[in-house]
């Protein structure tokens, strides 16, 4: 076998494991989410509306409180959510050069922490579990300097008090050296954890995306963050719908059952963005419903019929 193929061959082994020594699991699907802000302008009462029309029954809000006046009201979102039987699952952390945690300015790291603490608030209203934080600004993969990791350890620490007060969760998110400067795989985000050293940054967003580019083996990698994994973007090879490139999901739900996700209020959470260096742009893009309804439609489907089918 080759290499990829014996790594598989002990993950089927894993999953077996698994399911034999605590069979209740094939009573528990994974729990499903889904990732808005890759829906544009959108109001949000017809994303609600889709996610409900495919069985989706949790969301990953966009995390659009960029100041004041500006972003998503928690009643409103309470209401507009519960119409349609979806709870909040986590916030999407938004962080671009204007909020860069590892910035070589001040001015930016003090939004940093200001936007962190308006999205808090949202999250502690709209009871989400988890906050995504992203270590330095998507869409800019050239470092400032070389004390990039210690100025966003620095900023992150002053506000994981906050995280702890709010109930919610910090998970760190790698993402791929295209796109970011620091923190690419999940042994890069368990350093940046050690190195901020408080219980209010604990967690790991992982993603499968950039796992293909960044990892040797994605389902390995969400075996390796284990319990810290609290969250899991979920897109195929080419940044689409899943079943529509060459990822081995399969491989993923069988890693995400032997890493204890089954139950424990963990999710998998589709964020088809498409191809591209910078995916950011995508967040105040019109939206097209009906391409829209399709990936979200062809995701569902897919993900359950596999799961269905390792689990038969």
């Amino acid at each position: 076998m080759q290499n990829y193929e014996q790594k598989r061959a002990k993950l089927v082994e894993a999953f077996r494991s698994t399911m034999e020594t605590s069979p209740d699991l094939k009573q528990h699907a994974l729990e499903l989410s889904w990732s808005n802000w890759g829906f544009g302008l959108e109001p949000l009462a017809d994303s609600a509306k889709r996610l409900a029309t495919h069985g989706i029954t949790w969301i990953e809000l966009h995390g659009n409180r960029y100041g004041a006046d500006l972003g998503y009201r928690a009643n409103d979102v309470l209401d507009t959510l519960g119409h349609h039987g979806i709870s909040v699952a986590g916030v999407c952390g938004m962080f671009g050069s204007e909020n860069d945690l590892s910035s070589n300015s001040g001015i930016v790291r003090q939004n940093a922490i200001d936007y962190i603490r308006r999205q808090l608030d949202l999250c502690h209203a709209v009871g989400a579990t988890y906050m995504l934080v992203v270590p330095g600004a998507v869409g800019r993969p050239r470092a400032y300097d070389d004390m990039e990791f210690e100025r966003s350890v620095e900023t992150l620490r002053l506000v994981a008090d906050d995280f702890v007060a709010a109930g919610v969760r910090a998970a760190i998110e790698p993402i791929r050296s295209a796109e970011v400067s620091l923190v690419h795989t999940i042994a890069d985000a368990k350093r940046y954890i050690a190195a901020v050293d408080h219980p209010g940054v604990a967690h790991i967003n992982g993603d499968a995306y950039h796992m293909q580019s960044e990892e040797a083996n994605v389902a390995e990698a969400i075996c390796e963050a284990g319990d810290s994994l609290i969250n899991l973007h979920l897109a195929d090879s080419n940044r689409s719908a899943l079943g529509a490139g060459s990822l081995d999901l399969d491989a993923v739900i069988m890693a995400l059952y032997v890493a204890g996700f089954a139950g424990a209020h963990r999710f998998a959470t589709p964020e088809p963005l498409g191809p591209g260096g910078n995916p950011y742009p995508a967040m105040f893009g019109r939206p097209d419903p009906q391409r829209l309804d399709t990936l979200v439609g062809d995701t569902a489907r897919y993900w359950r019929d596999r799961e269905a089918a390792l689990k038969s």
